[in-house]
């Protein structure tokens, strides 16, 4: 029997930009493909890819992740070109560009992971501060999303505001 290892996908899930994202490297590792190979499936769909799902890391942004993360400079002698990084939306359209039974049970692991990652945030008790704080946020972000953040932001409104009185319909009202 193939005793299964777990892969601490929360580990490979950086904030970037204000999103979170994973490095094609990592999910290369995980897809257990070479980035290079990766990185052709993504170019041969590009159209699939817009910058909200995929985006390729400026310098000091890969620095600072290099920093954060321990690892040495691999550009020296491995990559030649700023890793890709990819949003939750962009790991989702990898398993129909990466057609393979690997590439499927990998990104089921990770969308578990995001999800998990979102109960979490959702499940930490916060103050009208904070919840409008998060709203503000939203708003920026809304502007490069659709509208499902829209909806997240109406809900927040609602959490905000005190509820109103509701208007009563009927005969006999005053």
């Amino acid at each position: 029997m193939e005793e299964k290892t777990i892969i601490p996908i929360q580990d490979m899930i950086y904030e970037i930009r204000g999103q979170k994202v994973m490095l094609d490297s990592d999910l290369a590792k995980l897809y257990e493909i070479r980035t290079k190979n990766l990185n052709k499936a993504v170019k041969r769909n590009k159209e699939r890819f817009p910058e909200f799902f995929m985006f390729q890391l400026a310098e000091e942004e890969f620095n600072s992740l290099r920093f954060q993360t321990g690892t040495s400079n691999e550009r020296k002698g491995g990559r030649r070109y700023l890793p890709y990084v990819f949003t939750e939306h962009g790991v989702l359209m990898l398993s129909s560009v990466l057609n393979s039974k690997k590439a499927v049970e990998i990104n089921i692991e990770i969308m578990r992971t995001f999800v998990q990652l979102r109960r979490y945030v959702i499940s930490q008790s916060g103050t009208s501060e904070q919840i409008a704080e998060l709203r503000k946020l939203l708003l920026l972000y809304i502007d490069k999303n659709d509208k499902r953040v829209n909806d997240i932001v109406i809900a927040l409104n609602n959490l905000i505001e005190q509820p109103k009185p509701a208007k009563k319909i009927g005969f006999g009202v005053n």
